[in-house]
């Protein structure tokens, strides 16, 4: 099992004003930052992110618009810094919103320069992006998939045709000469990364070879991960752990309270990401009439829930009931190694551990011992739980 240390750069010293407003995103006025503060958080995340080469853990980056849960507002500008400040671990952009950004073969410029600067290092996240983005991004909820999917063909074939120009002319996207310079070192490209939150993107990401991730709700992960398994056996091959990642914030102590005090803080960053104003959380087009469907009919009101299946309220839980739903793993080494290892179990198998190691109000101390005790004390063990099998040609 490999480990990606993840952190979403928050800007924490405004989350009581936000929760005040009722939001933390989108409309909360950006006078709530303090560019000296913001200078000084953004070095001390990078300096987090430089550890993990030492640590032995694989690095993950995102971005997020118009928040306070998220500093990191370009995925290649952070993955830029990181890559020149670490020599060993890999790099996984999750990523790119592609069906919000308007120049497909910008992104797939970016990750092809990306590839090279770090030394054939990066793995790529196409991903469709939050319903929150919508606004700041001025897209189209209701086209999204169909502008994604064409974002996402267009990026592949740019950065794997190396025998010169190609013209595209398509419903979203129109160019003609398309001619990625340098192109990456990994070929045709670096592994593709999705995420999803459903059997269907499990479905569509086994039809491509994609690694899919589902990040903090581990009542998703086995239905999304099976559904992935089906496919790939419908279509003729079988899909190891090494296709499948999930996220879940992780506190690890020398003892368990101080495991769990560490994973608490962490975990707020699940209590803040979902304070947003309503009319953000849901635009209309942006879900699938059978999402919405059951969305009224109560049948998915939380995604978060506990192993017997009682809806989590993320807003509000406490680190114990985060635990019991697989969206913590916390205590003592010995602790957290065995409820990784449970629920790789329950889940048939996965090959990458999203680890969330910061979040809000956790100290840089903290933090870099957490990167520290997990990569001594609980990394080891995880690499003998699901090794990563060498490639093949269906896996890419």
């Amino acid at each position: 099992m490999r480990v990606w240390y993840f952190s979403e750069m928050a800007y924490h010293p405004s989350w009581d004003e936000g929760m005040k407003r009722g939001s933390l995103r989108v409309e909360f006025p950006s006078e709530n930052v303090d560019p000296d503060v913001a200078h000084k958080l953004l070095h001390r995340y990078f300096d987090e992110f430089a550890a993990c080469d030492d640590a032995g853990l694989d690095i993950m980056v995102n971005e997020h618009h118009a928040t306070a849960t998220c500093m990191t507002i370009s995925v290649p500008m952070a993955l830029s810094v990181i890559a020149r400040e670490t020599k060993k671990a890999r790099l996984l952009a999750l990523g790119n919103p592609i069906a919000n950004r308007p120049d497909p073969v910008r992104v797939a410029e970016e990750m092809a320069w990306l590839d090279v600067l770090s030394g054939g290092r990066l793995e790529m996240g196409l991903v469709k992006g939050a319903p929150y983005e919508i606004h700041p991004a001025n897209a189209n909820p209701a086209r999204l998939m169909r502008r994604y999917w064409e974002a996402h063909d267009l990026i592949i074939k740019a950065m794997s045709t190396t025998d010169g120009p190609f013209s595209w002319e398509g419903e979203y996207f129109q160019y003609r000469k398309v001619n990625i310079w340098p192109r990456p070192i990994q070929q045709p490209t670096p592994p593709v990364w999705m995420t999803g939150l459903s059997t269907a993107s499990g479905v569509m990401a086994a039809e491509r070879g994609h690694v899919i991730a589902t990040l903090l709700a581990g009542s998703v992960a086995k239905p999304m991960f099976d559904a992935y398994r089906g496919r790939a056996r419908e279509l003729g091959w079988e899909a190891g752990p090494d296709r499948f990642a999930f996220a879940a914030c992780i506190g690890v102590g020398e003892t368990r309270a101080e495991g769990l005090r560490r994973a608490d803080q962490v975990a707020d960053y699940v209590r803040t990401a979902g304070i947003v104003a309503e009319p953000y959380t849901n635009p209309p087009g942006y879900n699938s009439t059978m999402s919405n469907v059951s969305m009224l009919k109560g049948a998915t009101n939380s995604l978060v829930k506990d192993q017997q299946g009682n809806p989590v309220d993320a807003r509000t839980a406490t680190v114990e009931q985060f635990l019991a739903s697989d969206t913590v793993f916390a205590g003592t080494p010995d602790d957290v190694y065995e409820q990784i290892k449970a629920f790789n179990d329950r889940v048939g198998g996965f090959g990458h551990l999203l680890f969330f190691g910061q979040g809000g109000h956790l100290s840089h101390a903290d933090t870099m011992d957490n990167i520290r005790l997990f990569g001594k004390e609980v990394m080891p063990r995880l690499k003998e739980l699901n090794p990563e099998p060498a490639r093949t040609a269906a896996a890419e």
